[in-house]
Parts: C-alpha cells; structure tokens; sequence
C-alpha cells in the first residue's frame, strides 16, 4: 500500500465515526458523575466495583512506593482514601478507555508502554506544576487526566491500522522529537495527535482535553493561539520524560518555556531531579498495570 493510499483510508475512517470505538458505557458515566454529592461518590464506588479490571489496577497503583502507604492496600476504598477521588476517577477514565483501544495480538505499539508513559507525563506535570504561581496552576485531575488522554492518538491509530502503525513506530525510533510530526505527515497524512483529537471529540471529552491531545506538540507554531498552561505542561513534562517517551529522546527546555509557566528557569535543574525522582516511580507502577 502506498503512504497516499494509507493516508486516504485514514482520514476516510476517521470521517466515517462509526470505524472509531465508542467510549465505553462505564467510563461515559464515570464522565458524568459529580463527586461533590455523598450519592455522586457512593454511584462511583459502586461502578468501580463492578470493573474487576478497573479496580485491580487501582489497588495495584495505590501500592506503588510514590503513595508510600503503611500497610498493603486490598479494597478499593482504602485505595481511593490514599489516592483522592478525583485522582481515582481520572485514573479508572484512563484505563476504561485506553481498554477499548487494546487489540489483541498487539503491535509494535504495547498498550503497558504507552500507558506507563502516560503515567509518567501525568505525575511529571504534577510536578512541574507545584513550581507555577498558584493563580496559573491546573486543578490535579484535570493534569492527571490531561496526562492520561495526551498521547491517545497512537492507541487510536494502531486500532484503526496496525500496519501503518507498526511502520510508523519502526521510523519514528531514529527520529527526533522536531523531526516526528514530519515523518507523520509524511507516512499518514496527519499526526497521531489529530488522530487523538478525532477520538476526543468522538467521545465528548472536554475541550481542554481536546485541546492538550491536538497541540501538545505544536507549542511554539505561530499559528497556534496563546498556549493554555494544560497544553504546555503536556508539552514540558514529554520533553523531561524522553526515555519514557515514544521517541525516546530528552529534548532541551528553553528559558522562555519555564517562564511562560511563571517558573524561574534557576529552578529548572531542581524540578529535573524531581521529576527523574517520579520517572523511576512510574517504571515501578508498571507492575501494577
């Protein structure tokens, strides 16, 4: 098949909605749930219990050294007590819908790897965050899940093609991260994050959400509008997370970048120790997933 061919199928399957999975049914009501009702929370206890996938997987993260619980965590409410509701319902999202994107026999794309890179991001921009003025800062689970949904778009395209996806991830190994977008013009005709964001949108999933898994990458462009604090703490902590990363290069942040998050770049080195500190963490808690 020619890189033209593949890149009108694509783009055909992604205009036809009916070729993209549904978001499942558990985590459409997980979406929809407000936890700021002793009802809200007893429904999305209840809900959890009832995924013995979802639940085993929260209890495993909940035991990860980052959470340094005292003793062995094995319900899943002493789980959500230790990790925070809203941080157990962006986590259970992630894993309902990143579930619905796994094929199996999979492709040189592992959902295990992706997912743990997900996590990374997501606990790096934690990180980094808690160096921004309070004022500018992103609410924890709308980062986590930011971190979570970023890089859907490869979960996406291996579903929708895994040939194209293998080929892809086979190029993408010798690229650098300027280079990547190119080679996926290249070969697709579009990049894995419009890919995500075709998902998102496909999903209902908040336009912040959308917006962080279409521009991600894009941070810097000039014809993108002014960059949300979500959409470039996505775009540092991948930048910081470069052996978690599908490139699997590190790339250099610039003084402008950490001062558009209102950090002093004289706090870059310390926030890099950090987050190396998380990354570790992070290949830790794939055991728990």
């Amino acid at each position: 098949m020619g890189n033209n061919d593949q890149s009108v199928n694509l783009k055909l399957a992604l205009a036809r909605l009916d070729t993209l999975p549904a978001m499942p049914a558990i985590a459409q009501k997980l979406l929809g749930l407000q936890l700021d009702t002793d009802e809200g929370e007893s429904e999305f206890l209840r809900l959890i219990e009832q995924d013995p996938q979802i639940s085993a997987k929260i209890i495993g993260l909940a035991n990860s050294p980052i959470y340094g619980a005292s003793r062995k965590v094995i319900s899943l409410s002493d789980a959500v007590m230790l990790l925070g509701m809203t941080r157990v319902k962006s986590v259970a999202i992630g894993i309902a819908a990143t579930s619905t994107l796994a094929k199996v026999p999979e492709g040189k794309l592992k959902s295990t790897e992706i997912w743990m890179h997900s996590m990374a991001v997501a606990m790096a921009m934690i990180t980094i965050a808690r160096a921004m003025p309070v004022r500018n800062r992103p609410q924890d689970d709308l980062m986590f899940f930011a971190g979570l949904m970023h890089d859907i778009g490869y979960m996406a395209l291996s579903f929708l093609d895994v040939k194209a996806s293998d080929v892809l991830h086979t190029q993408l190994q010798h690229a650098s991260g300027r280079m990547a977008p190119k080679i996926e013009y290249a070969l697709l005709g579009m990049t894995h994050a419009e890919i995500g964001a075709e998902l998102a949108r496909h999903w209902n999933l908040p336009e912040e959400i959308i917006a962080v898994i279409r521009d991600h990458h894009r941070v810097g462009e000039t014809d993108v509008p002014e960059v949300p604090p979500l959409v470039r703490l996505v775009n540092v902590a991948e930048k910081m997370l470069g052996e978690f990363g599908v490139l699997h290069h590190e790339q250099a942040i610039t003084e402008l970048e950490w001062s558009s998050l209102g950090i002093d770049p004289a706090d870059a080195d310390d926030i890099r120790a950090r987050v190396d500190e998380v990354a570790t963490q992070a290949g830790q808690m794939a055991n728990a997933f």
